[in-house]
């Protein structure tokens, strides 16, 4: 296939259904193009169309990413044709821009759109055939290439020696498939509806006070070593997985232990070899918290090409980061279980460490009779309820277009359709039933002390302060340009009264989807990052006054050059600090970790919120400065669950310094309220579900309706 316009010798040649078709004023490029052309507006404007209604659904999304494989190649052809007219030529190329626009306002909609006009994008089977089905439709079918066509270069493979080793030592047998149970037959009731649409959304319509939890059994102390002790709700998971259950999308609050949990799941079941899948910045806590809580199974960590793993080890931990040059070995293994943690990472299923993780789920399921499948997250949902689709279908509950065995027959057992009131509840219930656990604080853990977020408003003062309001005016006066020119080149001639809320918003989506993919120049992004360069060392200053009067903090900042100038302020106060980065080796990170927890000396720890707002143990401090604002309120309340945690015996206090009078001021707000989605989803609250990934297009609709109205 074609990549970004350029046509490609042998990748795709084209013939008509009976035979080769012959002039036609163009090589081909008479009816049988024009109808192409056709057939991707009118497809295109039914995506557009679906999503203006709503979430996108599934069959929206395999059309959207139909259109942008055949808009690329047919952009490509009408380039390279040069047996047409220059006339005609630019004629279909204006045309095929037009499509590209469409595409382009549609992606900004959905987060998860925008990765599908990625070149390494996995086209999906569903998508593949659909294509077929278009070009058909128009005469054309897709011929394989005669010759072999050069595939882009693959992710470098290795295998450890050591793996090699265990290999020769137990070659490993056929599986044994004798013990798994007969696939259940897609039931008649329900073939032909949709249903991973409306699975969705009974999550969205929960409400009720119902929280998202599976039933679980009496709780168990027969799996946990001696010297270390279970809290109630984690010692119930680990019974559950003892009685046989399988599957779990284990997604208590932060700070509940679920790394113990899953540890002590794997125990339960005898899960071994259990494949862990983290986060670079835990892998190594990970396989020290094997070391306590299953101290007789040893544990091994993949660093680089894995030269230093044990290979006869029954817990092996991987991160996301060098999952591609392990992924062939490892589903050769031999895996019984599989742990992925921040499982919130693989939301995006057409991301590359997406497909490996699913890869190897599917691997691992298709050779062993019920394997233990854990998803660990305390943030399922961070953009939208979509991010569920990839944490089912790692679990097996779902493959790409439908429900899987299990949960269609359970939903058939309802006796329900989509149609029927009640289906919303049951469906829930169904999916609920597979696995989903989750847990508050406030109701299983209420001896953690109470945590509060207290924003410290900031004036900005001097050059920066004054940089930023020009740039938060020219950014404003640009907006109100476009609205402007929009409803002046306006075409129906509808006149509305006062300001158009539908065009202040379209002019967002533009301006967003501008910042997006802007390299220089002023946008929302460019903005935020000159906000927090300028709070940096008021964020510091305060966060060493706290060090110096109430102890240890947390200090946590999104940009590198944010981190540095703070870190600067501390040495120049003289207070030690350690500083935990994404660049660093796990090995140096975690000595960092180590000694802000054990030296009493080391008063702040400097954090990125990426790289160590998951998985870090930071307890041993009570007090949270956030230098910058996240865009979520999901990695936000992560990294404050960094300190208010199991083993936190003080009130956890985090300060947000918010520069007043500036968009910072205004997305904070936006946060707050865009907080509802795990507690409406998986927590049964009655608040209104939203995506957090509208907070950039909200504050951009807030700017511009004020300029407006002023």
């Amino acid at each position: 296939m074609a990549r970004r316009g350029q046509p490609q010798a042998g990748a795709r040649r084209t013939a008509p259904r009976d035979k080769r078709r012959g002039g036609n004023g163009g090589g081909g490029g008479g009816k049988d193009r024009g109808d192409t052309i056709a057939v991707l507006a009118r497809t295109v404007r039914e995506v557009e169309a679906a999503a203006q209604r709503g979430p996108v659904t599934p069959s929206a999304r395999t059309k959207f990413q139909v259109v942008a494989l055949m808009l690329r190649e047919e952009h490509a052809r009408v380039r390279a044709d040069v047996t047409t007219s220059e006339t005609h030529r630019t004629e279909q190329l204006k045309r095929l821009d037009g499509i590209a626009t469409i595409l382009a306002k549609t992606a900004v909609r959905d987060p998860a759109l925008l990765a599908l006009l990625a070149d390494d994008a996995v086209v999906s089977s569903a998508a593949r055939s659909l294509k077929q089905d278009m070009l058909r439709a128009v005469g054309i079918e897709e011929v394989a290439p005669a010759q072999p066509v050069a595939a882009a270069p693959a992710p470098e493979r290795v295998v450890p020696q050591s793996v090699v080793s265990r290999q020769l030592a137990n070659p490993f047998l056929a599986p044994d498939f004798s013990a798994a149970p007969a696939s259940a037959p897609r039931p008649r009731r329900l073939a032909g509806w949709e249903l991973l649409g409306p699975l969705l959304r009974s999550f969205e319509r929960a409400g009720s006070g119902e929280p998202a939890c599976m039933p679980l059994p009496a709780p168990t102390t027969r799996h946990v070593p001696s010297g270390v002790a279970l809290m109630p709700h984690q010692a119930q998971l680990v019974a559950s997985a003892a009685a046989g259950h399988r599957t779990f999308l284990l997604a208590d609050e932060p700070g509940l232990g679920k790394t113990a949990q899953a540890l002590l799941a794997a125990e339960a079941a005898n899960a071994y070899p259990l494949l862990v899948v983290v986060p670079n910045v835990v892998k190594t806590n990970w396989a020290r918290e094997a070391g306590l809580w299953t101290p007789h199974r040893p544990a091994t960590v993949i660093h680089g090409n894995g030269e230093t793993i044990d290979g006869f080890a029954d817990i092996v931990v991987v991160n996301y980061e060098v999952l591609d040059r392990h992924v062939g070995w490892l589903g050769d293994f031999g895996f019984r279980g599989m742990v992925v943690d921040e499982a919130h990472f693989i939301k995006n299923r057409t991301s590359q460490r997406s497909q490996h993780v699913l890869e190897l789920s599917e691997r691992i399921r298709t050779r062993t009779v019920r394997p233990l499948l854990m998803a660990l997250t305390g943030t399922p949902l961070i953009n939208d309820i979509e991010d569920f689709r990839a944490i089912w279908q790692f679990l097996g509950w779902i493959d790409e277009t439908k429900p899987l065995a299990e949960l269609m027959t359970a939903l058939d057992e309802t006796g329900l359709t989509p149609a029927d009131p009640g289906f919303y509840p049951a469906a829930r219930r169904c999916v609920i039933d597979l696995g989903i656990v989750r847990r508050r604080k406030v109701d299983v853990a209420a001896d953690i002390p109470a945590r509060r977020i207290a924003d410290l408003p900031v004036e900005l003062d001097g050059a920066a302060g004054r940089s930023i309001r020009a740039a938060e005016r020219d950014l404003a006066r640009r907006m109100v340009s476009r609205y402007e020119t929009a409803l002046a080149n306006r075409r129906s001639g509808a006149v509305v009264d006062g300001i158009d809320t539908e065009l202040v918003r379209r002019v967002a989506r533009w301006e967003q989807k501008d910042a997006a993919e802007a390299s220089t120049g002023e946008n929302v992004f460019s903005m935020m990052r000159k906000i927090g360069q300028a709070k940096a060392t008021l964020a510091a200053d305060y966060a060493g006054q706290l060090a110096r009067s109430a102890g240890k903090v947390v200090f946590f900042a999104k940009h590198v050059d944010v981190m540095d100038a703070a870190e600067e302020t501390f040495t120049r106060q003289g207070i030690r600090f350690s500083s935990i980065r994404g660049d660093q080796t796990s090995t140096a990170r975690q000595r960092n970790v180590d000694a802000f927890v054990n030296d009493p000396e080391v008063a702040v720890a400097v954090c990125s919120l990426s790289a160590a707002g998951v998985g870090l143990n930071l307890q041993v401090a009570s007090n949270v400065v956030l230098a910058e604002l996240s865009w979520t309120d999901a990695e936000q309340t992560q990294a404050i669950d960094r300190s208010h945690r199991i083993g936190q015996t003080e009130p956890v206090t985090a300060w947000r310094i918010i520069a007043a009078q500036t968009i910072d001021a205004r997305i904070a707000e936006l946060i707050d309220s865009k907080a509802g989605l795990a507690a409406r989803a998986l927590d049964g609250s009655d608040e209104e579900v939203s995506s957090s990934a509208d907070v950039q297009l909200e504050a951009l609709v807030g700017l511009l309706t004020e300029a407006l109205s002023a």
